[in-house]
């Protein structure tokens, strides 16, 4: 993670395969959410959370609650890109990103979203707080 101001505070390298791209040979639009899904997961992983584990032993859940996608430039078979993910903001209950994806060898922005995540009870499937070691690391984030 970045300290930096302007700098992302995660990013993570993902190759594009042939199973990611289109009839066209580009990447399939609705895999630059699963990329951004995956590098979200990354940057929690990083900060020691297991998704796995939080549902688990807490019950916890975390949904996609708003996606606001821009797709800017296509990004093609074998590219090398470079996913980020930028805490913005961090509520009780919700946290919300702004995400990039750049294609690494000329940092051509391909794709931007802002993504609201909620975290909710696996049983209720109704919105509960984040836990408690989650929200003292975005505190220092936001």
């Amino acid at each position: 993670m970045s300290s930096n101001e302007g700098e992302p505070r995660f990013s993570l390298p993902v190759r594009v395969y042939y199973d990611d791209t289109d009839v066209g040979g580009t990447v399939y639009y609705a895999n630059f959410l699963r990329f951004m899904e995956r590098a979200r997961t990354e940057w929690l992983r990083s900060l020691d959370f297991e998704l796995d584990a939080l549902r688990l032993r807490e019950g916890l859940l975390f949904v996609v609650r708003h996606a606001e996608i821009a797709y800017l430039r296509p990004a093609v078979f074998n590219d090398l890109l470079t996913v980020t993910v930028d805490l913005r903001a961090g509520g009780k209950a919700s946290m919300d990103f702004v995400q990039e994806i750049r294609r690494t060898a000329d940092t051509t922005l391909c794709c931007r979203g802002r993504i609201k995540v909620a975290c909710i009870d696996e049983k209720t499937l109704r919105p509960t707080r984040l836990p408690e070691r989650l929200l003292a690391e975005i505190v220092d984030v936001c």
